[in-house]
């Protein structure tokens, strides 16, 4: 059984090019510190190799995850109750959302990311693996309030953010993304989102720059992506990966380094880079327990529960959607 068509809530230009990335990417190449948001990772071939890398030794997320998941199935069902629809946050390939999906008895499936292609062939497996399960798949950037299927509507949601991927955006950023699921997902909704948490440097530093390589090219293609798409003129093989601890924001930061002075045009503009300077492509910040519950909370989610896996590496918190008040 397939997916149903589903829907597509991207805006494209008449080349095709989604009009966000290029503002995006333009706005970030023109600061002091290059930057460009982490989401811009993910086109298809980027959401590929990011599966990839959930698949390496030193990538520990996506296995302390998982366990929590497989383990804990049935705490989740009481939790969460039957005949919600299951909102899954950038999707990506939903390796993890079938083990959700068997303990809650969910009504319906409805995954949204900015990848279609990635998206649609990951919801038609999903489909055919739970067949009497309806799938609405919604190419969407969920950064924004995103209107949902009316085949859903009515229904009460669970949204699911997985993979930590909350720790991408700085505190900022991330209460606003919060606060937009909230607005997604409606009155009296419940989100169970993952969180990593902190720990040794070196564990972090290995986990994001992989001996393989993998993740270096997962950076690089971004590289790639805004030449292809932007009609970028970057020389990718003068850019290297490297990541890092920030102690003092909690994080670590991938960057592409610059090898020599560069200089290059993206959507006709010209750029320059110093043998040494960088373009900040992503941040994973790191949760204490205080941390994580104060980020929720300021994001307008209550946090009810929480789980670590066994090696206390990384957590998955349920929490509910806030009733606003005006009063402390």
């Amino acid at each position: 059984m397939a997916a149903n068509e589903g829907m597509t809530l991207v805006e494209f230009d008449g080349d095709g090019v989604d009009r966000a990335f290029r503002a995006d990417v333009l706005a970030g190449l023109r600061q002091p510190q290059k930057a460009v948001p982490a989401r811009w990772l993910y086109d298809d071939a980027g959401s590929q190799l990011f599966e990839d890398i959930t698949q390496l030794e030193e990538y520990y997320p996506t296995r302390a995850e998982t366990e929590i998941l497989t383990e804990r199935g049935g705490e989740f069902a009481n939790m969460v109750g039957p005949g919600r629809a299951v909102v899954e946050f950038g999707s990506g390939s939903s390796v993890k959302t079938p083990l959700l999906l068997r303990a809650i008895e969910p009504a319906a499936y409805v995954p949204l990311d900015i990848a279609g292609d990635f998206l649609r062939m990951a919801a038609d497996e999903l489909a055919a693996k739970f067949p009497g399960l309806p799938v609405y798949p919604v190419e969407a950037d969920f950064m924004r309030k995103v209107a949902l299927p009316e085949a859903v509507e009515g229904m009460p949601k669970l949204g699911f953010f997985p993979g930590s991927t909350i720790g991408n955006m700085v505190p900022r950023t991330a209460v606003d993304l919060l606060r937009t699921m909230r607005a997604t997902l409606g009155t009296g909704a419940k989100l169970l989102i993952g969180m990593d948490l902190i720990k040794d440097p070196a564990v972090l530093e290995a986990a994001y720059d992989d001996a393989a390589g993998v993740t270096a090219e997962f950076n690089l293609n971004l590289a790639r992506r805004i030449n292809r798409e932007l009609g970028g003129t970057i020389p990718v093989d003068d850019l290297r990966h490297v990541a890092h601890w920030n102690d003092g924001f909690a994080r670590i930061e991938m960057h592409l380094k610059a090898r020599r002075d560069l200089a290059f045009e993206v959507a006709g503009e010209r750029f320059s880079l110093k043998k040494g300077e960088t373009i900040h492509t992503e941040n994973s910040h790191k949760f204490s327990r205080r941390s994580a519950n104060t980020l929720l909370l300021a994001g307008e989610w209550t946090p009810v529960s929480r789980w670590t896996d066994s090696s206390e590496r990384f957590s998955l918190i349920l929490a509910e959607a806030t009733i606003p008040r005006s009063a402390p």
